[in-house]
Order: C-alpha cells, then sequence, then structure tokens
C-alpha cells in the first residue's frame, strides 16, 4: 500500500474504493456538494452508475437525502466536505433522525497526523455528529473502508431507520491499493456482513391475540396510521383491515395517502371527535408526540385503550400504552387481520359510531367547501388551494407527489389538499422543519420520476432553500413550485402604530420581507419558467401550462398579506 495522488491503471485510491463500495451495496444516488478532499469520491461514484445530484448548500441536500431514505426505503446518502460542509450536513442527519428515515453523511475530514493542530477545516466530526446519529465510522485506513461503508448503510436501516455517519480522512482518501487487493477487500468485508445488524423483534401471537380482542370488544375503536407505516409499505394490509372490520381511519399529516382521504371510512374531517371519543385506537407507526397531542386528554378520552404497534421498543416503553407491539407496521397489521379473520367482526355504516363520523366529516366538509367555493381577490389562502387541489386530483394516477411547508400554507394545505395514493405527501414533519421544500422535491424526482412533483409553499419556507431552483433547471427536474407570497413570515408587518417604536423603528417589521417580491424571476435566470398570478384564471392557466410541460417552474401567487394568522402547534378545529 502507498500514499499517491498519482493513479496507475492497476491502484485505486481512497475516492475510487469508496465509490466502488457503495456501488457494490446498491447505492445508486447520491446529494451532495463537493469540495476538497471529496470532489474525486463524487465524480467516480458518476463513473460507477450513481447518480449525483449536485446542490448549492449542504443544507438543502441533506433534507434531500433524508427524504430519499423515506421515500425508497433505501439509506439517502449525502456527501459533505469537511468541518463547516459537516456542520451544514447535520440538519439533513437530524432530521432523517427525528423522522426516522434512513441516511448516511459522509464527509471529508482533516489529515490523521494533523489534527489538534489547527489543520484545514478542522473538526472532531465524529464527536460532533453524536446528538445526531445512531451510529458512527471512521476509515482510519484504506483497508477499513469497506467494512466502514458497509457498517453505516447496514445500521441506518437496521431496527429504528435514522441517520448514520461515515467520516473519511484526507489521508485516508490519498492512500492505494491495487485493484486486486480493493475487490478482495470488498469480497471479505461483504462475506462478514451481517445487514440485520439489530435482530428483527419476533411479534408474539398472545400480543396478537390481545390486539384483535381489544378492537373486537371496542364500541368506538379508531385505527390511527403515521409515516412509519408508510416507510413499511403498510397501506394493502391496512387497506383489508380497515375494509373487512369497517374500524374507521386517521392518518397522521404524512400518512396521509396511505388509504385515500376520500375514503368512506377516513375520519379526517371529524379528527376532533375520532380522538375524543374513540375507547380503543390502534396506533400504527405514528408516536404519541405532539403530533398527536401525546395521546393524553382532554384531546383524548381519560379511558381510551391504546395499541401501539412501532418497531422501536423504547417508543413503547416511553408511551406505557395498554398494549404495545414490537414490531414491523406491515408484518403486525397482517397478523391482526389473520386474527380476525377467523371470528369476523365488520362495524358496517350503519354502526352508530360510524354513522356519528360520518355526519360530523359531512357536517365539517360542507363548512370547508362553502369557504373554498368563494372566489376572494386579492387571494386569500382558500381560494389558491382549492384551484391547486382540483388542478392535482384532474391528473389522476400516478398522483403528483405533494411538498408543502410554511405556516398557514402548510396548515391550509393538509386540510384543502387530497392525497389519494401511498407518500405522496412531504411536510415539516415530526420536528416542524422549515427549508425542506426544494431538498424535498428534488427527492421526490429522483426516488419517483414517474410523478409530478408539486410544491407548495409559503414565501419564507420558500426562502430557506431557493437557491436549488437552479438545481432543477440544471437536472431538468419535473418540479412546479408554488409559492404563496404574504410578504413575510405570517404576513409581513402587522405592527399596530404604538409598536412601532425605538431606535430602529423605521426598520421591516422582523417578519416582514420586500413586498410583492418577484419569485417567479428567481427561476427564469436560470432559464426556468416563471408565473406571476393574482386571479383565479392566471392560476389555473400557469398550473395547466406548467402540469403539461412537467418542466421546472416557479408560480409566485400573490396573497393578501393580511390572510394569514401566527402557526405552529397543529390547529385541528374539526
Amino acid at each position: 500500500m502507498s500514499n499517491s495522488d498519482h493513479l496507475t491503471p492497476s491502484t485505486v485510491d481512497g475516492n475510487t474504493f469508496v465509490a466502488m463500495c457503495l456501488a457494490r451495496a446498491g447505492i445508486d444516488r447520491m446529494f451532495g456538494v463537493v469540495g476538497i478532499p471529496v470532489t474525486s469520491l463524487a465524480n467516480w461514484a458518476v463513473q460507477l452508475g450513481i447518480r449525483f445530484i449536485a446542490f448549492h448548500n449542504e443544507q438543502s441536500a441533506g433534507y434531500a437525502a433524508s427524504a430519499y431514505g423515506y421515500l425508497t426505503g433505501r439509506p439517502g446518502i449525502l456527501l459533505t466536505v469537511s468541518g463547516p460542509g459537516c456542520v451544514h450536513g447535520l440538519a439533513g442527519l437530524s432530521n432523517a433522525m427525528v423522522n426516522t428515515w434512513p441516511m448516511v453523511l459522509i464527509s471529508g475530514s482533516c489529515d490523521q497526523k494533523d489534527m489538534g493542530r489547527g489543520d484545514f477545516q478542522e473538526l472532531d466530526q465524529i464527536e460532533a455528529v453524536k446528538p445526531f446519529s445512531k451510529y458512527s465510522a471512521k476509515a482510519t485506513d484504506i483497508t477499513k473502508i469497506p467494512s466502514c461503508v458497509f457498517s453505516v448503510l447496514d445500521w441506518a436501516v437496521s431496527g429504528k431507520p435514522g441517520g448514520c455517519y461515515l467520516d473519511l480522512p484526507t489521508d485516508v482518501l490519498h492512500q492505494t491499493v491495487s485493484e486486486t487487493e480493493a475487490q478482495k477487500l470488498i469480497d471479505d468485508a461483504e462475506s462478514c456482513r451481517s445487514k440485520e445488524v439489530i435482530a428483527k423483534p419476533i411479534v408474539k401471537h398472545p400480543e396478537i391475540e390481545k390486539a384483535a380482542a381489544l378492537l373486537r370488544q371496542a364500541e368506538r375503536p379508531l385505527i390511527v396510521f403515521g409515516k412509519g407505516a408508510a416507510f413499511s409499505r403498510a397501506e394493502k394490509a391496512l387497506k383489508t383491515l380497515v375494509e373487512s372490520t369497517g374500524i374507521p381511519f386517521l392518518p397522521t399529516p404524512m400518512g396521509k395517502g396511505l388509504l385515500p382521504d376520500n375514503h368512506e371510512l377516513a375520519a379526517t374531517a371529524a379528527r376532533s371527535l375520532a380522538i375524543g371519543k374513540c375507547d380503543v385506537a390502534l396506533i400504527v407507526g405514528a408516536r404519541l408526540n405532539w403530533l398527536l397531542h401525546f395521546g393524553e386528554p382532554p384531546k383524548w378520552s381519560k379511558d381510551v385503550k391504546f395499541i401501539l404497534v412501532d418497531v422501536d421498543k423504547e417508543e413503547i416503553e416511553l408511551r406505557k400504552p395498554c398494549l404495545g407491539i414490537v414490531g414491523d407496521a406491515t408484518k403486525v397489521v397482517e397478523m391482526i387481520h389473520k386474527e380476525i379473520k377467523d371470528d369476523p367482526f365488520c362495524l358496517g355504516k350503519s354502526h352508530p359510531w360510524a354513522e356519528a363520523l360520518t355526519k360530523k366529516s359531512k357536517e365539517n366538509v360542507s363548512k370547508m367547501e362553502a369557504q373554498l367555493a368563494k372566489d376572494v381577490v386579492p387571494f386569500n389562502f382558500m381560494t389558491p388551494m382549492r384551484i391547486i387541489r382540483d388542478a392535482i386530483l384532474q391528473l389522476g394516477s400516478p398522483a403528483p407527489v405533494v411538498v408543502s411547508e410554511g405556516a398557514n400554507t402548510m396548515d391550509v394545505g393538509r386540510s384543502v389538499l387530497v392525497q389519494t395514493e401511498p407518500r405522496t405527501r412531504l411536510d415539516a414533519g415530526t420536528w416542524g422543519t422549515m427549508g425542506v421544500g426544494l431538498g424535498y422535491c428534488i427527492a421526490a424526482a429522483v426516488a419517483s420520476p414517474e410523478r409530478l412533483v408539486v410544491a407548495v409553499e409559503g414565501d419564507s419556507g420558500f426562502g430557506f432553500s431557493a437557491m436549488e431552483v437552479e438545481t432543477l433547471v440544471r437536472y431538468q427536474l419535473p418540479v412546479v413550485v408554488i409559492v404563496f407570497n404574504n410578504g413575510g413570515v405570517y404576513g409581513g408587518d402587522r405592527r399596530n402604530p404604538e409598536e412601532i417604536t425605538g431606535p430602529y423603528k423605521e426598520d421591516p417589521a422582523p417578519t416582514s420581507f420586500v413586498p410583492g417580491a418577484s419569485y417567479h424571476l428567481l427561476i427564469e435566470a436560470f432559464g426556468g419558467k416563471g408565473y406571476l398570478v393574482g386571479t383565479p384564471d392566471e392560476l389555473r392557466s400557469a398550473l395547466s401550462e406548467s402540469f403539461s410541460a412537467r418542466k421546472p417552474a416557479v408560480i409566485n401567487v400573490t396573497i393578501d398579506p393580511y390572510a394569514g394568522a401566527e402557526s405552529g402547534r397543529l390547529q385541528h378545529k374539526n
């Protein structure tokens, strides 16, 4: 083994070796920002058949990698330079950890012999990533690269999915081995590879029997499912269970579409009644966190019995449900259905519980549709959202992936936009992360090339990653970004005159942006298509043209700056 920047045909360096290992492991997509010392790694990855999507900012690239892991079930890969590049990448890595999505951050790092001496972009990156990763590996020598690469990939998807980190020191990337030795090292590492580094839980039959009995005996049962069920591909199993038992269901925001929102047993439009009155709730791949009001009164009944299905034993121990089942969502739901099938029951549409939810849903939908029916100009949030909903539904199948971020924009969109297919909604997620929009768009376009991607963004959310519209154009991705432009966070400057005081009173409000900002011109600077719209006809025309073209576009929708409200936690009024 030698150190060299000049390779002969029979030798490979560390950068090439990492790319070879990733290709052998089946990685076919990577996201990142290149530079010293990892540019060669990206170039070799491309030569070996891995598509590399180059971003402007590691934060957006990291969000893309995290969402790619969710959409495909395989680790999303983020490549960054050392020091600040790694730190920027922590945004995506932490997002993957909180949402429990498989992702691997790969960063170059400084020369090992110069660590602690103030080397270029020096940082103890293994220590820096600890709070945000479930497993880290450092390749201290070129011969260690295969085992390190395979281990971080396997840890990312084992047990509870999450983020992992691979550290590649500069000196290791410049080391070389012969091509023959490289292949042998890969073969040896693969033969020792244990893809199930965390053993799959064994679901016990008595737990399944108890779950079936609780559902059978319940007067007001409810099935709640989240993005964990979506990650597990549980849609067929859930459909079978719901329709055979007649139990109403409630998806979390990113669980929407596992069963169509317009399904007759959907309780989304009667959410408050559903969670407030149910006596047994089967929770599949969703956590009893702030999104579900911690499973506590007053939102939930104090007597509700939770059956919590989660791949993570610690999550179940934390929530202390009536019954916890550790296991894969799809497998557990299938087992529950099989148990019920031997002694079937079905609530039926005439069951008082089903009737009550249907009645409340119809009342709430009717109220919302009355609001949506009005063409309000200057636009409020409801009018353009209705037009967007109708345009998306007209596309049929395959349904577009909808990416939604913002305050009012995301809140209104969650109620108005209709999801009919699994994994077609990406939003701020468990952490309420702003800035995910363009990264998620790019991940969705790369993961599901057959689908159009439609982002519905607030102007504040869009601003976090707006420069990535150039990335859309560069790769000609079928993404239409719709920006609800109301002049700022929640809606520009809404201060009362008495609040405008102090030595900097002439400054814009902390919540305000430049009024009438021409966001549509940003994409035109790179050769994409921009639209400025302020009326229903203008919006319909822009949607029709951009959806048909399937080319990068930004639709700048002028919204009345007084139309929004401050938003944070989920506000469900139905």
